[in-house]
């Protein structure tokens, strides 16, 4: 009886799991894609359906996503360094950025009436450019296609999570570094390819990698998390409102240069906030009023009158 028994399950149930599988998986699953990919570039042989081809054409566009950063290949892009990058970024045409870039110190009486009451110099002509080269980046898009654009956010990666490993160019392993979702580009906004040339900086000098590190560590705390790259790009926010109202000209101009006096104001920032949030038992109902404190701060010290219409001729 049991074997007659055994005759009475329904045998359609397998056929009917097997309908419910996407097209693109089941077809995987049989090793058609595999033999679709191995003749990839050859006329299409006849026997092979429309549908198959179509298949083999989804699964190549979800590959390529999916190793957005050399993942697949098992081989990570190689890493990049902070002066490798800015030197990329020097030397390519960044026209629709520069287009985007609003030059200060033209803001009308109001403006030139501040500066002459606070004290803050103009800029030396000759830091314009450099000036110019952080804004312009700041309106620079993170783009799949730039290989140093992938390298930088790879490198970050690595330095943060400590390995050697290659990651996909999309995931929830952006969201444990502290972006907001699955694409750290989204997050950017405002601050665009500066607010990752920031943190790289910050994870790779040999100055402030001990304190990337630790101040990375207490954003993965049980009770006092917060996300740790929209910090970051909260902070590079405002530096780049610092440099747009010429806040740092002075500083600048002692050091003869932009871009470092950039990373240095933004290390010294999250410094702050860091020691901030310790001292506080911050949690991440607390960011937004910290941030404002720290800009309060901040704005304050580049402020401090110190003489009237210092200009630099």
């Amino acid at each position: 009886m049991s074997g007659a028994g055994g005759s009475e399950r329904p045998e359609e149930q397998p056929e009917e799991r097997q309908r419910v599988v996407p097209p693109v998986l089941a077809l995987r699953q049989e090793g058609v894609l595999q033999e679709l990919v191995l003749g990839a570039g050859q006329p299409p042989h006849p026997g092979i359906s429309e549908e198959q081809r179509q298949a083999q054409e989804e699964w190549e566009a979800l590959e390529e996503i999916q190793s957005g950063l050399g993942e697949t290949s098992g081989t990570p892009l190689p890493p990049i360094s902070f002066t490798e990058a800015l030197q990329h970024f020097q030397s390519t045409e960044l026209s629709e950025s520069w287009g985007k870039v609003r030059a200060p110190g033209r803001r009308g009486i109001l403006a030139a009436l501040l500066r002459c009451l606070c004290g803050a110099p103009r800029l030396r002509p000759q830091l314009r450019g450099e000036q110019e080269l952080a804004l312009a980046m700041a309106h620079c898009a993170l783009d799949d296609s730039e290989w140093v654009h992938m390298r930088i956010l790879q490198t970050i990666y690595q330095q943060l999570t400590r390995s050697r490993l290659g990651c996909p160019r999309y995931g929830a392993h952006w969201e444990e570094l502290g972006f907001q979702g699955v694409d750290p580009g989204t997050d950017l906004r405002g601050t665009g390819m500066l607010g990752l040339m920031q943190i790289l900086f910050f994870v790779l000098d040999s100055r402030t990698l001990l304190l990337a590190r630790e101040i990375f560590q207490l954003s993965q705390h049980e009770t006092q998390n917060f996300p740790f790259c929209i910090m970051s790009v909260n902070i590079t926010r405002i530096v780049i409102q610092a440099l747009q109202e010429e806040r740092l000209s002075r500083e600048c101009n002692r050091r003869h240069q932009v871009i470092g006096v950039l990373n240095d104001l933004y290390a010294a920032a999250f410094l702050q906030l860091s020691c901030l949030w310790k001292r506080q038992h911050g949690t991440i109902a607390d960011a937004g009023f910290f941030l404002k404190v720290l800009q309060v701060v901040f704005f304050l010290t580049f402020s401090t009158p110190d003489g009237c219409c210092d200009r630099v001729a």
